[in-house]
């Protein structure tokens, strides 16, 4: 009688079962850093909800000016207050949740004028904040995981040479994680050409504010439309942006058993579904939002994963 092999479905599913309830957050990234009072980041880490966590924001960089770190009410980054926070993002990523500098922002003043000045805001971004050295660290020495371009205004121009100067950094030993937050209108005018280089491993489509590729009230056509073509870019995982309260955006919110029951199910069937996305932590904290999509995002991921050994 032949041995079962080691390689029996009930294995392979037990094994990716173990994995994905593992996974902090199942799927579910989120900005911190733009409201004082939405806890402390080692508290967003610790609630299990998350597995990305995105700094907001790097806010003044490019053209020559001096970069700054604005992250309102958590600390000071001017006389040296930010540091503190290196004790948090080593907790974060101690708890596998990585944790990225997003860069920009909706009320920043950032440009980049040319390819050389692309590259130094990616030096800057290297030595200051990933896997290199320098004497005035904003974070301390924690090293992020990578670099979010959050990007609404500016210049449309350099973010493909960013890009490419960040991800080289990869060669050298830790990977530099390129994640980017365009609008939900495809192509999106400020990174629309920065991820055709193929060098982001993940985006999320901010699906609100722009009612012409929302979800609204039942209707799912736009939003599907959209997700298709996101879902052609040469990335890694595509993400659902979300406002995580009514409040938290001008439109594009979506209930939480709207998601789960309706959209969810009518967009995790792409191979490159990532899950969701949230604007804010400080939202999230006052309508347990993510904690209520958790589980189906959870489930979708072990059916689909199921699926694909089958």
């Amino acid at each position: 009688m032949a041995s079962k092999s080691s390689n029996s479905p009930a294995l392979l599913l037990s094994i990716i079962l173990t994995l994905v309830v593992g996974i902090n957050g199942g799927g579910i990234s989120v900005y911190w850093g733009q409201n004082g009072n939405e806890g402390t980041l080692a508290d967003t880490c610790a609630s299990a909800n998350y597995n990305i966590v995105n700094l907001a924001f790097l806010s003044v960089f490019g053209n020559g000016q001096t970069p700054v770190i604005n992250l309102a009410g958590h600390c000071n980054p001017s006389s040296g207050g930010c540091t503190g926070l290196s004790s948090d993002i080593k907790s974060c990523q101690a708890s596998r949740v990585k944790v990225m500098l997003s860069i920009g922002g909706g009320a920043g003043n950032y440009n980049l004028t040319s390819a050389d000045d692309a590259r130094q805001v990616a030096t800057y971004l290297w030595n200051n904040f990933l896997g290199g050295h320098s004497s005035s660290r904003p974070l301390g020495n924690a090293v992020l995981d990578g670099i979010d371009f959050d990007i609404e205004g500016g210049t449309t121009q350099h973010w493909d040479d960013l890009a490419r100067y960040l991800s080289a950094y990869s060669s050298g030993g830790k990977k530099v994680y390129l994640t980017a937050a365009p609008q939900c209108p495809y192509p999106d005018a400020w990174v629309g050409g920065a991820l055709q280089t193929g060098l982001f491993d993940y985006v999320w489509v901010q699906f609100y504010n722009n009612p012409s590729c929302e979800y609204s009230s039942g209707n799912m056509g736009n939003l599907e439309d959209a997700w298709k073509q996101w879902t052609s870019i040469p990335a890694g995982q595509i993400f659902l942006g979300l406002p995580a309260a009514a409040d938290a955006a001008g439109s594009g919110f979506i209930p939480a058993s709207e998601l789960t029951s309706k959209v969810l199910p009518a967009i995790e069937g792409s191979a490159k579904y990532g899950g969701v996305t949230l604007w804010s932590r400080y939202y999230d904290d006052q309508t347990g939002y993510s904690s209520s999509i958790k589980g189906s995002i959870i489930s979708s991921n072990v059916i689909l994963l199921c699926e694909k050994i089958q």
